[in-house]
């Protein structure tokens, strides 16, 4: 793909955008081999890049993203550099307003462009279109929560409880913000901020769970590694899970496959049967070696 073939496919993707998050381009996961190391979305009035590598055309793309940005009349445009160590932001024109939010099926979710991480991943709106649908009178768990984006779904599809697990006290501290955003009543709601490896008998208190959410980090150092790690979860499963249980198994690591995910459930919770893998959005494309998000369902069948 040379940079004409980029321009003409951001543009396409941006004639139906509106207010709501939007990825306009993936590069990441191999699927356009020239620009790896680039995505690109559309956040109302803001354009959004983000480089993870070096590249000699970084300038060249900027100006492409400018002029793209002008044309399409967004009032900002913001560059990150994920590359470097504390992942800059550089306002390219415009300004960045106080208290941001990015907006996802009429539900809001606070951003920062200050951070690695701006505080909610777009490849994750159909898995949290998923859980809202399925969560009306629910007990669920919310396994590597984050800023909690998958609660907000839930209570907006009338879960009965929903349970926050993140070790990091600041994510689940914009979690509670984000209910709060979302005019969401909080006493449903619980965040217990713990490395979930070591906190399992403190998990299983507000067990059984109906629905139980696992998206963890690929890889997270001193923490969580998924080749190593996902199974000690999965392992746990029998002890957490109501009788018909639903799971939403979710990992972003380009190595592995779904067969990794399946061949785990097999054998380390074997009555917890394959239903369906989630699509991805059509700006996430899947490539014939899955490096891209795989959302996996299963559902507990202890016949």
């Amino acid at each position: 793909m040379n940079m004409e073939k980029l321009e003409l496919l951001i543009c396409e993707n941006l004639k139906d955008k509106t207010e709501e998050f939007k990825r306009v381009f993936h590069g990441r996961g191999n699927f356009y081999e020239a620009y790896t190391f680039l995505t690109v979305d559309s956040i109302d009035k803001i354009l959004f890049a983000c480089f993870f590598q070096e590249n000699k055309e970084e300038q060249k793309i900027i100006n492409l993203l400018k002029n793209i940005a002008k044309n399409n009349n967004f009032e900002t445009f913001v560059v990150q550099k994920r590359y470097l160590s504390k992942a800059p932001s550089e306002i390219v024109f415009g300004r960045l307003e106080e208290n941001l939010f990015a907006l996802e099926n009429s539900l809001k979710y606070s951003i920062d462009f200050s951070k690695k991480n701006i505080g909610i991943f777009p490849d994750m709106k159909k898995g949290r279109e998923f859980i809202k649908s399925i969560s009306k009178d629910k007990n669920v768990l919310n396994l590597f929560s984050y800023t909690c984006a998958f609660s907000i779904a839930s209570l907006a599809g009338e879960a009965k409880q929903i349970v926050n697990v993140d070790m990091s006290k600041g994510a689940l501290s914009i979690g509670r913000a984000n209910h709060h955003l979302n005019n969401q009543d909080t006493k449903k709601v619980k965040f217990l901020p713990y490395n979930i490896l070591k906190s399992w008998s403190r998990i299983k208190k507000d067990a059984p769970y109906d629905i139980i959410i696992i998206d963890p980090p690929s890889f997270q150092k001193g923490s969580f590694a998924a080749t190593l790690d996902y199974k000690k979860i999965v392992k746990r499963l029998d002890q957490l899970a109501s009788l018909e249980c639903i799971v939403l198994s979710c990992l972003n690591a380009p190595e592995l496959d779904t067969n990794f995910m399946k061949d785990l459930f097999k054998e380390n919770a074997p009555e917890f049967k394959f239903v369906k893998r989630l699509e991805n959005l059509n700006t996430f494309p899947t490539n014939k070696e899955e490096k891209t998000l795989k959302n996996l369902v299963f559902k507990r069948d202890l016949l």
